[in-house]
C-alpha cells in the first residue's frame, strides 16, 4: 500500500547499509556514445539513509541540446555553464567509494562513463543499484514503475519532473522506501559490478550503416558483383583496408567482418592462408577472389533488390540500372519470411562444425503445450490485428501469481506448467505480487517460507493444483492487472511503433532465482532474412552491450536479471528478427539453474504486457528465450524456450558471428 511519508531512517536495515551516491542526468539524446549530458545532480546518503551531500549543475555540451520539450534545457539556458570536464573531478569525489544509484541506472552510468572517458578521467564507480530493477523484484501494485509513479506510491513528493536535482531528491525517498520494502520480503539487492572505467566500449564510435539491399547469393565464376552481396576481406591488401571497405560500402555491398555460409565472396591475396576467415571460407565453399579481381568487379556492380522500406543512398546507386544476369541471381528460392516460420520455434542453428544436437524435448515427461498457429492470409478480415492472440487466458488462476517451492526438477516443472494451464503466472522469486504459494516435497525447508508465513500468503500443497480454490489475501484489491501469460511458442502482436523515442523501445527482461553455481549471460542477435547478422557488431552481449546503431541494447540490472531493449522504429529494414538468448558461463546446465522468467513490454518502466516461464530445461547450456520479428508492417513477440547443449560460441557462429574460442 502507499506510504503516508517515506521515512529517512534506515539504521535498522543492517543488511542494506551502504554509502550511496544517487545520480540523475538530463541528456541531449538516448545514445551515450553520441549524445551528451546537459545537467547532472548527485545526492549522497549514509548507511542510515540520512543525506550527507548534494551537488548539481547545468553543463554546456557544445552541441544541440536535443528534445527541449522534454527537459526544458535550451541552448541559451546552457550557454555559459561549465563543460563536463570542468566539474568531472568534483563529481568523481562524490561517487568515490559509494554505490551509484539511479532509476534505470545503466543509462546514467553509461552517460557518465562516456563523459569521464572524453575528459580523460576514470569513473570511480565499482557497483551500482538500479531502483527500477529493485522495484521489479519488489513488484509493488502500481500501474508502471516510472519514478513519478513510485514516488506517489511511496509517498515521496515530486516538485518538478525532469529536473536533475529534484529527480535525485525524489530518488532518495524512493530508494529508502524500496529498501524497506525489499527488507520486508527478505530480497537480496540487485547490485551490479561495473566494468573498468577505461573499458574501450566507452570510446565514442561512429555508427555503421546497414546495407540497403538484400543478399542475392554467392558470386558466380565470371559473374558480376551485385548490390547486397556479403563480402569479407582477410590478410594483407595493397589498398588500405579501410578504403577498400568504404569503396565496397559505397557500391552497395555489405562489407562483413566475418565469414559464414551466407558470405558471397572472400577477398584475399592469400587464398591458401591460415586465417580463420580463409579456413571458414574453404569449409563453407565460399568463393575466393583476390584484391585486383575485386577492384575490377567494383567498376561494374549490378543493381540489387532493396530491403522493403529501405532508403537507397545516392552513392550506392549504380550509374546504369541494368538488370542482374541470371548467373548473379540466387540458385534457390529466397528463405521463407519470418511469418512462415512455425510458431514452435526457429529452425535449429546450423554450426559450421558438427554441433551437439539440441535437446529433443524441453518438457520431459510433460504433454506438449499447444501453441497458436499463424493465421492464413486474409483470415479474420476486418478483425483487430492480434485481438485473438492477445486475449487473456481464462481459468481459476487468472490474475494470480503462484510461487512453487521444493520438489524435484520434473515435479516443479510440472507444477509451474499446471499453473499456466490454469491461467496463472508462475513466479520464481518471492515478491509483493505473489498471491499463492505451492509447497512440494522438500519445500518446507525453503528459507523463504518463514517470510511467506509472516506475509499471510495462502500456502497450498500439490493437490491444490488439481482444482484450485482461491482466496483473496489482504491487500489483493491493490494488485494491478497481470501481464498476458504466454506458453512456450506463444505469440503476441506488438503495438506499432509511433516514432523515435523511449516508448518505442520494446524490452524483454529475463530473470532467474539467486544462485552461486554459475553466471548467466543474456545476449541478442539482430538477424536479416537469412537468419544471419549483418555484421559481427549485431551480436549484443556483456562485452558489447549495444549494436552500432544503438537500436538494440543490453541492460545489466543485477546478478539475476538482464534486459534487452529494442528500438522498433529505428531498426533498419534489413533487420527481420531480434533473437534474445541466454547462455551459462560455467559447467552447470539450465536444468541446474531452474526456471527462467521473461517479461516483455514497452520501455523499461512500463508495466509488462506479456510474460512466460521457461523452465523445462535439462542439459542445455544455451537457450533461445524470445524473438521479436517482423510480420508485414507489424512486429510480433514469440516466447521460444528452445535449448542447446553447445555453448554460446557455437550459437553465435550459427548466426554468422566471427567468434574465436
Amino acid at each position: 500500500m502507499s506510504l503516508a511519508s517515506a521515512p529517512s531512517d534506515l539504521s535498522d536495515l543492517r543488511d542494506y547499509a551502504f554509502e550511496w551516491a544517487l545520480v540523475d542526468v538530463e541528456t541531449s539524446g538516448l545514445v551515450p556514445r553520441r549524445d551528451r549530458v546537459l545537467s547532472v545532480a548527485v545526492v549522497t546518503l549514509g548507511p542510515d539513509g540520512e543525506q550527507t551531500g548534494e551537488f548539481s549543475t547545468l553543463l554546456d555540451p557544445g552541441c544541440d541540446p536535443g528534445p527541449v520539450h522534454v527537459h526544458g534545457l535550451t541552448a541559451e539556458r546552457l550557454r555559459g555553464a561549465p563543460a563536463f570536464e570542468q566539474v568531472a573531478e568534483r563529481i568523481g569525489a562524490l561517487l568515490e567509494g559509494r554505490v551509484l544509484v539511479a532509476h534505470n541506472a545503466q543509462f546514467d552510468y553509461d552517460f557518465l562513463a562516456h563523459e569521464f572517458a572524453r575528459a580523460g578521467l576514470r569513473l570511480p564507480v565499482d557497483r551500482r543499484l538500479c531502483t527500477l530493477a529493485l522495484n521489479r523484484r519488489v513488484d509493488p501494485p502500481t500501474d508502471d514503475l516510472r519514478l513519478g509513479t513510485l514516488a506517489a506510491h511511496y509517498g515521496v513528493p515530486q516538485l518538478k519532473a525532469h529536473d536533475a536535482l529534484d529527480d535525485t531528491r525524489v530518488l532518495a525517498g524512493v530508494l529508502r522506501a524500496s529498501l524497506r520494502a525489499a527488507a520486508g520480503l527478505d530480497l537480496p539487492l540487485p547490485l551490479v559490478a561495473c566494468p573498468p572505467r577505461q573499458d574501450p566500449r566507452f570510446a565514442p564510435k561512429p555508427p555503421k550503416t546497414p546495407c540497403a539491399f538484400r543478399n542475392p547469393g554467392r558470386l558466380t565464376p565470371g559473374g558480376p558483383l551485385v548490390q547486397g552481396m556479403k563480402i569479407a576481406v582477410t590478410g594483407e591488401t595493397g589498398t588500405d583496408r579501410a578504403d577498400l571497405m568504404l569503396r565496397g560500402v559505397a557500391a552497395g555491398l555489405n562489407m562483413m567482418g566475418s565469414v559464414s555460409r551466407h558470405t558471397s565472396a572472400l577477398v584475399t591475396n592469400e587464398p591458401s592462408g591460415g586465417s580463420a576467415k580463409a579456413r571458414r571460407a574453404r569449409a563453407e565453399g565460399v568463393p575466393v577472389i583476390d584484391e585486383p579481381a575485386f577492384l575490377r568487379l567494383l567498376g561494374d556492380v549490378r543493381p540489387g533488390t532493396p530491403h522493403e522500406g529501405a532508403a537507397i543512398p545516392e552513392t550506392a546507386r549504380p550509374p546504369h540500372p541494368v538488370p542482374a544476369p541470371e548467373s548473379a541471381r540466387p540458385p534457390h528460392p529466397a528463405p521463407p519470411a519470418p511469418e512462415s516460420v512455425p510458431v514452435q520455434g526457429p529452425a535449429p542453428v546450423q554450426d559450421p562444425a558438427p554441433a551437439p544436437e539440441p535437446a529433443t524435448a524441453l518438457s520431459p515427461g510433460l504433454p506438449a503445450v499447444p501453441t497458436p498457429r499463424e493465421p492464413e492470409a486474409g483470415e479474420a478480415a476486418g478483425a483487430k490485428p492480434g485481438a485473438k492472440r492477445s486475449a487473456k487466458p481464462r481459468g481459476p488462476l487468472t490474475g494470480r501469481r503462484v510461487l512453487v517451492l521444493g520438489g524435484t526438477h520434473p515435479d516443479a516443472v510440472a507444477a509451474r506448467t499446471r499453473v499456466v494451464e490454469l491461467g496463472g503466472a508462475a513466479a520464481i522469486n518471492l515478491s509483493a505480487g505473489v498471491t499463492d504459494v505451492v509447497v512440494l516435497d522438500g519445500g518446507h525447508g525453503d528459507r523463504r517460507l518463514a517470510r511467506i508465513t509472516a506475509l499471510l500468503l495462502p500456502v497450498h500443497d500439490a493437490a491444490w493444483l488439481v482444482a484450485p480454490v482461491v482466496t483473496e489475501a489482504s491487500g489483493a484489491g491493490d494488485r494491478r492487472a497481470a501481464a498476458h501469460v504466454l506458453p512456450r511458442g506463444g505469440v503476441v502482436d506488438l503495438p506499432l511503433p509511433k516514432g523515435r523515442g523511449p516508448a518505442d523501445r520494446w524490452t524483454v527482461t529475463a530473470s532467474w532465482a539467486q544462485q552461486t553455481a554459475c553466471e548467466i549471460d543474456v545476449v541478442a542477435f539482430v538477424l536479416d532474412e537469412d537468419e544471419q547478422v549483418s555484421f559481427d557488431e549485431d551480436f549484443v552481449f556483456y562485452g558489447a552491450p549495444e549494436n552500432p546503431g544503438g537500436t538494440v541494447r543490453l541492460l545489466s540490472d543485477g546478478p539475476t536479471e538482464q534486459t534487452v531493449s529494442v528500438d522498433l522504429a529505428a531498426l533498419p529494414p534489413s533487420a527481420r528478427k531480434v533473437v534474445v538468448a541466454a547462455a551459462i558461463d560455467g559447467s552447470p546446465a539450465f536444468g541446474d539453474v531452474g526456471a527462467l522468467h521473461i517479461v516483455s513490454g514497452p520501455g523499461t518502466s512500463a508495466a509488462a504486457l506479456a510474460q512466460a516461464t521457461l523452465d523445462a530445461a535439462t542439459t542445455e547450456r544455451t537457450m533461445l528465450l524470445a524473438e521479436i520479428y517482423r510480420r508485414g508492417e507489424s512486429w510480433r513477440l514469440r516466447a521460444v524456450g528452445q535449448g542447446y547443449d553447445h555453448g554460446l560460441g557455437a550459437l553465435a557462429r550459427g548466426y554468422g558471428v566471427d567468434v574465436t574460442d
